[in-house]
């Protein structure tokens, strides 16, 4: 806990300082691992999807965040923006949590379970009740914004939220590929390691926020995949015709990473099905983040 406050707080000073990336970007786009980059390109060799990230209709992130002061990161196609469904409402939710900090809404049950509805069960009416609660032009303006670059031109865009969920035409496509509701598997990684680290808003929304995240109501993909393990879940996926995303951070036997797919297949479900099986089994191999606290106090890992 103390080593997740102290990057909490040296994370808070860069973003403040001009010039300088945010740590997330520094913490996962610069501790890229080779070792963990062939392990992640064997799993995806070993389930026939090479041709898939070949021609871009599978892009994959990967961070070990056992020790959330050395991630290790692996990705495929990483900057490859992709139409992702409901994964997206994520950056409705951070919007949310910025309008309750500002004290423009109020955080209360009736606005904690619409919240919750929008995330656990992806419901396109919480969504679209959420969107004009917060402001169609405001959670892009967070997204774009110098504290979190979520959504960023240099890295090809990221997470964007340009449409009500709900019948009807976009109100703001993306500039640069003009998706309605896009994402990079990078760009969500980020999205989670600040959440993971108490850097979306405050420590205490990001706590508010990952209990959303918590106890998926949906048996799909990244959750079907690891059906029978006791690992614990913090994720939202997104599912239109031949799209299909999911993004996790999930915490196991001691271990916490995150894990984000997106793909456009008719079989892009059972494809992450089968991928978070085999990351699950990368990151529960890795050593010695496992057991990095245990070595050094004598006690386990804490993964509160």
């Amino acid at each position: 806990m103390a080593s997740k406050l102290l990057l909490s707080l040296l994370c808070t000073m860069i973003i403040a300082w001009p010039g300088y990336a945010t740590c997330s970007e520094d913490s996962i786009r610069q501790h890229s691992s080779p070792q963990l980059q062939r392990l992640l390109e064997k799993n995806i060799k070993d389930l026939h999807l090479s041709s898939a990230v070949r021609n871009k209709r599978l892009s994959v992130a990967l961070v070990d965040v056992t020790n959330p002061n050395m991630p290790s990161m692996a990705q495929m196609n990483g900057d490859e923006m992709m139409y992702a469904a409901s994964l997206p409402k994520i950056a409705i939710l951070l919007a949310a949590f910025e309008r309750i900090a500002e004290g423009k809404l109020k955080l209360n049950d009736e606005m904690r379970q619409t919240m919750t509805n929008m995330i656990r069960h992806s419901s396109n009416q919480a969504a679209t009740k959420m969107i004009r609660a917060v402001g169609k032009d405001y959670i892009n303006t967070v997204l774009s914004s110098p504290k979190y670059r979520l959504y960023d031109k240099k890295y090809n865009g990221g997470l964007w939220v340009g449409k009500e969920y709900a019948t009807g035409v976009a109100f703001h496509r993306d500039p640069l590929h003009q998706l309605s509701h896009g994402a990079t598997a990078l760009q969500v990684a980020r999205f989670y390691y600040m959440l993971e680290n108490g850097q979306l808003v405050s420590p205490e929304a990001s706590r508010n926020m990952k209990a959303i995240l918590g106890k998926p109501g949906i048996n799909h993909k990244f959750v079907k995949g690891l059906s029978n393990t006791d690992a614990k879940i913090f994720r939202k996926s997104g599912s239109w015709r031949t799209f299909h995303a999911d993004s996790a951070l999930i915490e196991h036997n001691g271990h916490t990473y995150i894990a984000v797919a997106l793909a456009n297949d008719p079989n892009g479900g059972e494809w992450m099905k089968k991928l978070i099986r085999g990351m699950d089994k990368i990151i529960l191999a890795q050593h010695p983040q496992t057991h990095f606290a245990k070595a050094a106090t004598g006690h386990s890992a804490s993964i509160n």
